[in-house]
């Protein structure tokens, strides 16, 4: 654990305690990648070439300096610590696969909010799973091989909501509603099933919808 804290001091030294803004950028350029772990209790680590602990999970990969220093400052942050410290982390990889799938920025943020809070290692009671929470069946039918690796969690989700939406074509409701309870759940009942979690949810999404939009 020693060498890991010095990693993550040399990088709170080189971000937060060089006076010499070419000097920080000369450091950044000569190490281009950077891993962030997460640790069984919550905590985070951050080095700069790739961690082989069976503890570590990797949980981000970044390239050159830019942004870092909102990476290094919550190095150390607790799981569920603040969905913005979290939107930080993981807003490039959500807006390129945004314009990939062409899905709605604000409205992936919405369900990610809704979902996870922006916690990748959220797992919940039915066995939903990641940023998106994601059920096993519907992880498989998009190929994901693990469910807490934002990348893959965040494509598959993304193409799914972006398959409901074709399915749906394009009436929001509907596909939220598909996409809390289920495909069968809205033939079923013609609609926005009568569950009250789905109604909430459905509306919570487009409330933070809502919110995003204007960001």
């Amino acid at each position: 654990m020693k060498s890991l804290f010095k990693i993550s001091l040399l990088f709170l030294l080189l971000i937060f305690g060089n006076s010499d803004p070419l000097s920080a950028a000369e450091s950044g350029a000569k190490t281009s990648h950077f891993y962030l772990y997460q640790l069984p209790d919550g905590s985070r680590v951050m080095s700069d070439r790739p961690l082989y602990e069976k503890d570590h999970k990797l949980i981000h990969k970044s390239k050159g300096m830019n942004g870092m220093g909102h990476l290094v400052a919550g190095a150390y942050q607790p799981r569920g610590a603040g969905s913005r410290l979290q939107i930080k982390l993981f807003e490039p990889l959500i807006k390129d696969l945004s314009e990939q799938h062409h899905v709605d920025l604000a409205l992936i943020k919405a369900v990610i909010r809704t979902e996870s809070d922006f916690n990748p290692n959220a797992t919940s009671r039915k066995g939903a799973s990641g940023l998106m929470q994601l059920m096993p069946k519907t992880a498989a039918h998009y190929g994901v091989s693990d469910l807490y690796s934002p990348e893959q969690n965040l494509d598959a989700g993304i193409r799914y909501l972006r398959d409901l939406l074709d399915r749906y074509d394009n009436r929001l409701h509907l596909a939220l509603a598909a996409y809390n309870a289920g495909e069968t759940a809205v033939a079923k009942y013609n609609g926005i099933p009568p569950y009250r979690e789905t109604q909430r949810y459905v509306k919570k999404v487009m409330h933070y919808r809502s919110y995003y939009s204007q960001q």
